[in-house]
């Protein structure tokens, strides 16, 4: 299965170098990105307050589970950031802007999320840090992987309930 473990690195770079960067835009202000000031100011104006907090948790998540995902650690935890976050940004952002990512919709981070529940489910491949630790191998339980990407659900919708109305725009 060679081929395979290099796909799966190949996809596991491609989607967690991704992901991180995009992060590492809210966090640190790279490649465009507007830092925690400007995300905070955006994350208020979706109804996140304080905005610094929650775009600093947006940052984070999508930083270290892009990361995990890249390197193949930590099995579901990766991609459970992932997921969370994706579905936050799905319900507060890209629902009302169609499917279509040309139009700012739901497109994109619905394809992240269907890559991180297929990676939390199936695995990294002989060619990750989780294949190196065998002792990781209990993070692949079924179990395990179904409960942390449940507990991810759950705190993309508990995020959504401390969501108050939207800042007034000037």
């Amino acid at each position: 299965m060679v081929s395979l473990d290099w796909g799966l690195l190949l996809a596991r770079l491609v989607i967690g170098i991704a992901l991180a960067a995009h992060g590492s835009q809210k966090l640190f202000g790279w490649y465009g990105g507007h830092g925690i000031k400007g995300t905070g100011g955006f994350m208020e104006s979706l109804g996140f307050r304080p905005g610094a907090l929650f775009a600093t948790l947006a940052g984070l998540s999508e930083f270290f589970g892009g990361l995990f995902v890249a390197v193949g650690f930590g099995g579901p935890i990766g991609p459970a950031l992932i997921v969370s976050t994706m579905l936050v940004a799905i319900v507060t952002v890209h629902a009302s802007k169609g499917f279509w990512n040309s139009d700012g919709g739901w497109e994109l981070p619905a394809t992240n999320i269907a890559v991180a529940i297929a990676f939390a489910t199936y695995g990294y491949g002989a060619l990750s840090v989780d294949a190196r630790l065998p002792a990781l191998a209990v993070l692949h339980q079924p179990t395990v992987v179904w409960a942390v990407l449940g507990l991810s659900v759950v705190g993309a919708i508990a995020n959504l309930l401390v969501r108050r109305s939207p800042a007034p725009q000037p």
